[in-house]
């Protein structure tokens, strides 16, 4: 058995089956249209995108390639943050600042009539709600949030407790941990670096499309022995004796296992004590070789 190549080592075909887009969704289409798309284009058998984002929302929608589908859940980790505009419905009231700090922290909200989800009273966190710029009735913010949090439903309820009524405008994700609008890709970037590789030229296709472990930037790491890995690789979870290094992490926290030249072997939840002598130290979620 072969485990995979380092990411800086990979071929073409290798990164394509392993790897992740960090898109600048276009407004019209779905998450899931744009996740097809791009599916299409590398030639892979799959792909998925991380957080729906709604037809009209623009922004970062980091597409997953091949095998790095199953890297799905470290997004529901991480946090998101969006720029809105805040349509009011009457003039801009001077308590603004006020109320928008009030919606800062454990929130109530109940997902909306179309959402695929179950339509229950649940709890999101807001982490920041800041004002960028002001006009008329209009008020642009950015909001950083939790995985899950309906920023449509956020503006509507804004909109209550400040006395006018507001609607959410145009909306835009700007970050979805660890990526952001710092280096997004079009599907035209995507479809240009494609054709000069296929002519030879794979310098465009390795800015383009990253190795799939990017996605793990912000997870503890746990490096094993490559001995261990090729235990993962059959469903064996990750003991003691294997791991040569680990990140502090609290308990059952979602770690990110490696192999020691930087290739991702799994993911698992991390339930022992990485610098004992023997016993389970990692149970395995997803395993990625």
């Amino acid at each position: 058995m072969r485990l995979r190549a380092p990411p800086g080592d990979r071929d073409l075909t290798a990164r394509l089956e392993f790897g992740v887009v960090n898109l600048d969704k276009p407004p019209g289409p779905s998450a899931h249209q744009v996740a097809g798309w791009v599916r299409d284009l590398a030639g892979v058998d799959r792909a998925a995108h991380a957080g729906t984002l709604d037809p009209k929302v623009t922004g970062c929608l980091p597409i997953m390639l091949g095998d790095a589908t199953r890297l799905a859940p470290v997004f529901l980790e991480g946090r998101k943050e969006y720029v809105a505009v805040l349509e009011l419905h009457d003039r801009r009231p001077a308590d603004l600042d006020d109320v928008l700090a009030e919606f800062e922290g454990e929130i109530y909200q109940k997902p909306p009539r179309k959402s695929a989800v179950s339509r229950r009273l649940r709890t999101r966190t807001i982490h920041a709600i800041d004002i960028l710029e002001t006009r008329d009735r209009q008020v642009l913010l950015r909001i950083e949030c939790a995985s899950g949090t309906y920023v449509r439903k956020l503006c509507h309820d804004l909109g209550l407790a400040l006395g006018t009524g507001a609607h959410m405008g145009h909306l835009r994700r700007t970050a979805t941990d660890p990526f952001d609008d710092r280096d997004l890709v079009t599907l035209h970037d995507l479809a240009d670096a494609l054709a000069v590789a296929e002519e030879g030229n794979e310098g465009p296709i390795r800015e383009v499309v990253a190795p799939a472990e990017r996605v793990l930037g912000d997870l503890p790491a746990v490096t094993v022995a490559p001995s261990a890995a090729e235990q993962v690789a059959t469903g064996a979870p990750v003991y003691a004796p294997g791991v040569l290094n680990a990140d502090e992490s609290d308990p059952d926290a979602l770690v990110a296992c490696y192999t020691p030249d930087g290739s991702a072997v799994c993911l698992g939840r991390r339930v022992g004590d990485p610098d004992a002598d023997e016993g389970l130290v990692v149970d395995l979620e997803r395993v990625l070789v």
